[in-house]
């Protein structure tokens, strides 16, 4: 059964990331929040990097994903869960089931990045591929959860994930005298409802910046239309962002009613951005977490003098999109790579 999207509010993201915070505790990092230097001076403002690429399974799907499962009681974990995801989630839920000693299937897009492919195999994970936009594996988890009775595991439209991802957001309060704006990459919204949702309570001044990629623009645009649209994905080395949003998606009221702007990211920037991190910080991350490295280089001056927080969400990238990046060479697609 789908959640009801109406009846989850900021006030329920913070409820629920509340109790995630001391939930998960045992099973994730709190992640450095690192001043980058290089940024603040290109800027004119004072930028800090939110590195949940040094998360456990390097994304911060981690903490969604152990929310989800430690909330379930103990007759309900023994029958197994059901899962699907671009590839971060998948990672994260299989570390998670392992963990937990629970049972689970996952379901991949055909399109997902070998480097997150191979990753999962090394973890003994069950895959099953689905050909299609992201959206077809969500649907065939969903299926394959009520033939099975076994729950199924959103990678992001289920209030305890979302409630997870929160997490960010409570410890960017402890680790932050002051923040003004957050930068957070968004595919279904997950990691966005969480976080700005959370801050929206705890600290309404602060300004919640939405980036995608220009070749999947599902969120920005259907919050510009009012309603879930479909529309097709291109390309691009942001593949964690890519795909369509399931109906009825219980992150989209919170992006519309927190969510302050909307940057959408061209490849050439990603590039740019991903070099700019490995360079001035010695740190490896995917596309979609250089959407917000991108974003506020492109804003340049408009942050002067404010703090700025920006979301490095993971750190999978494989080694022939590295070489893309570095050479200048076009992007191929995840099949091509795959």
């Amino acid at each position: 059964m789908l959640p009801d999207a109406a009846a989850f509010t900021a006030a329920d993201v913070l409820s629920e990331a509340t109790r995630a915070d001391s939930r998960i505790r045992a099973f994730v990092r709190e992640t450095p929040l690192e001043h980058s230097p290089a940024l603040s001076r290109e800027t004119g403002a004072r930028v800090y990097l939110k590195l949940e690429c040094a998360q456990v399974t390097g994304s911060f799907k981690v903490r969604g994903a152990f929310n989800r499962l430690l909330a379930l009681d103990d007759p309900t974990r023994a029958r197994g869960i059901v899962t699907a995801s671009t590839g971060n989630h998948a990672l994260a839920t299989a570390h998670a089931l392992a963990e937990l000693g629970i049972d689970g299937e996952i379901f991949l897009p055909s399109t997902a990045s070998p480097a997150k492919v191979d990753a999962l195999r090394l973890r003994g994970a069950r895959i099953e591929f689905v050909d299609g936009d992201p959206i077809g594996a969500e649907l065939r988890a969903r299926a394959r959860a009520d033939e099975t009775g076994r729950p199924y595991v959103s990678p992001y439209n289920d209030r305890q994930v979302i409630g997870g991802q929160g997490t960010v957001a409570l410890e960017l309060l402890r680790q932050a005298e002051r923040i003004d704006a957050v930068f957070t990459p968004v595919g279904g919204g997950g990691l966005i409802a969480g976080v700005a949702g959370t801050l929206r309570m705890l600290a309404p001044h602060v300004r919640h910046i939405g980036c995608q990629p220009s070749a999947s623009t599902v969120m920005a645009s259907s919050v510009r239309a009012g309603h879930l649209i479909e529309l097709p994905s291109g390309p691009s080395i942001s593949d964690a962002t890519l795909g369509l949003v399931e109906p009825g998606a219980i992150t989209f009221p919170i992006c519309q009613t927190c969510v302050d702007e909307w940057v959408l990211i061209g490849e050439d920037e990603l590039r740019s951005a991903v070099q700019l991190v490995l360079v001035q910080h010695s740190l490896l991350i995917e596309g979609a977490a250089a959407l917000g490295v991108a974003a506020l280089r492109r804003a340049r001056r408009t942050y002067a003098g404010q703090v700025v927080v920006l979301i490095l969400s993971g750190s999978h990238l494989s080694v022939p999109a590295l070489r893309e990046i570095l050479d200048g060479a076009p992007i191929a697609t995840p099949r091509d790579r795959h």
